[in-house]
């Protein structure tokens, strides 16, 4: 009989210059998952916890800007502002994520060595440290 490992991972985005700006973790039922679905699975996270509490906050601090929101700084993290009291569309969220990483929007770190594709077979484990490194525009370009 089969039973599914359930592990919990912890997700760290850090600037460039390695600052932490956010974590969270998530449950995993198996050891072995794609980029993609990892990307996915952050994001569905995220989303669910702002989506919970999202009548007493309008800040989302997530790995993608949501549309009609600006973007905060706020003790060191950075967020976005929403501009209307509303929840946000995680499968919307997870497809602008997809096609950021694609773009190279932000880069994907297992174990400090960077994710190339979507298709990428990832082992983790709890130890793993996951690093979503978020690039920071420059402005004017």
């Amino acid at each position: 009989m089969y039973h599914a490992m359930l592990q919990n991972i912890t997700i760290y985005d850090e600037s460039h210059i390695g600052k932490v700006s956010n974590q969270l973790e998530i449950c995993l039922t198996e050891s072995t998952i794609s980029a993609a679905e990892l990307i996915r699975k952050r994001i569905y996270a995220e989303v669910a916890e702002f989506n919970a509490h999202f009548e007493s906050s309008n800040c989302f601090y997530g790995l993608i800007q949501p549309s009609e929101t600006e973007r905060i700084l706020n003790g060191g993290k950075v967020g976005f502002k929403m501009k209307a009291n509303r929840e946000i569309d995680p499968e919307k969220q997870a497809l602008l994520a997809l096609a950021a990483f694609q773009k190279n929007g932000f880069f994907l770190l297992v174990d400090d060595k960077q994710v190339s594709n979507l298709d990428e077979m990832l082992t983790l484990t709890e130890r793993s440290k996951v690093t979503f490194l978020k690039l920071t525009p420059l402005v004017g370009g």
